[in-house]
């Protein structure tokens, strides 16, 4: 006998970081059924970009997502640097990969401890964020900033790393992998990790590709694509490391992908300190001539697009961002149905979710017929302020 149920997830639940709706339908303890409502976050930061400066873009965007903005700034920069053609110092490029890849670490890190707090296990969760205050304060030493680093600028960076800071740098990353190596072995060898995350949560291969997912969720179930090595930028060419990747596409494929992705990069770190050659660190461009330029960096959660469009003025005419989590997203209904309730939360956290990443402006509509745009609802809005101004005898 079926017994269906909807629970409502959201839009503001302790679970959540950020406001999303998840209404789940269930027969018994099985999910059945799942709808997801966005648009709870939505800040109109493309918008905004469009009225500012090149310059002044940059820290827009970097306030997109605070574990993303180092992701957020290269993408928007290099679609610039893409537009007019600009050569970037082979230091500055260097020094892009580090903060790329300490914003990698941080994130790995963050989720990890996440991961750990929903499935119970809150000394996971508790090791994780403190082994995460290490990778924060090389980052403070590097940009001056925990986060939103303020490092990145068209033509190159805005701070240089210091000679003597490399010691400590190389210091504090040799503490933090024999934490990550104690990381690795408490959650790859503990049987009731293994218990509970191995089977849940499966994306296939071919739903991975049908779905167009990316990052961890995506080379989790197979797919060796990322934009390090398939599209080369800062100075990932110029370096050795390995593409993570596990074949199962359940929770603890993408658990394992991302604890070994940490190993890597605390690999791209050392080797880009070592081979860093001496040199400006800013091209120094004057203008951005009229034209069209995409920037494609691999955040840790997966490709992350900026399209820039200028006019030849000082401010773009068009600034179009896709984050990741777009695209993974939708991945989470496909792995969801068919699973119990208490997996749930733990099969969406598994595609590390950044909803502020991923907010768009929603636009209801009836059979073609659109019911409300943003004019309309204004309007509405000013009509209600004139209504009670005139019922409180105010001219």
């Amino acid at each position: 006998m079926s017994h269906k149920a909807t629970i409502p997830i959201g839009p503001y639940h302790p679970l959540q970081e950020e406001p999303e709706f998840y209404k789940l339908v269930v027969d018994g303890e099985k999910v059945v059924d799942v709808d997801v409502r966005i648009g709870y976050n939505h800040r109109g930061i493309e918008k905004l970009s469009e009225s500012k400066s090149f310059d002044q873009s940059i820290f827009i965007v970097e306030r997109i997502c605070g574990i993303c903005s180092s992701s957020h700034p290269i993408a928007c920069v290099q679609a610039v640097e893409d537009i007019a053609g600009i050569e970037v110092p082979e230091r500055a490029l260097y020094i892009r990969s580090i903060t790329q890849e300490l914003e990698r670490l941080h994130s790995h890190l963050l989720w990890l401890g996440l991961a750990g707090h929903f499935l119970g296990y809150n000394t996971v969760f508790m090791w994780a964020w403190k082994y995460r205050e290490p990778v924060c304060d090389i980052m403070e030493t590097v940009t001056g900033n925990r986060q939103n680093y303020a490092m990145m600028k068209v033509g190159g960076v805005r701070r240089d790393i210091e000679k003597d800071h490399i010691p400590y740098i190389l210091q504090r990353l040799d503490e933090l992998l024999t934490k990550l190596e104690m990381l690795k072995g408490a959650v790859l060898d503990d049987p009731v990790l293994h218990a509970r995350l191995k089977g849940i949560g499966i994306l296939t291969k071919e739903d991975a590709i049908d779905y167009s997912a990316l990052g961890p969720t995506s080379r989790a179930s197979g797919i060796t694509a990322d934009v390090r090595r398939d599209h080369p930028y800062a100075a990932y060419d110029r370096i050795k490391w390995n593409v993570i990747t596990r074949e199962e596409g359940d929770v603890f494929a993408k658990t394992v992908v991302r604890i070994l992705e940490m190993m890597e990069s605390v690999s791209i770190i050392r080797q880009c300190l070592d081979k860093m050659p001496k040199g400006p660190i800013d091209s120094k461009p004057k203008d951005i001539p009229p034209g069209e330029g995409i920037g494609q960096v691999e955040a840790p959660r997966g490709e992350c697009f900026h399209y820039v469009k200028s006019d030849g003025s000082n401010s773009p005419v068009r600034h179009k961002v896709r984050a990741p989590t777009y695209m993974n997203f939708p991945t989470f209904r496909e792995t969801v149905i068919g699973e119990t309730v208490s997996d749930a939360t733990i099969i969406l956290a598994a595609i590390d979710p950044c909803y502020c990443c991923t907010e768009r402006l929603l636009i209801v509509n009836d059979k073609d017929k659109e019911l409300m745009n943003v004019s309309e609802l204004i309007k509405m809005s000013q009509e209600k302020t004139a209504l009670i101004k005139k019922k409180m005898g105010i001219a």
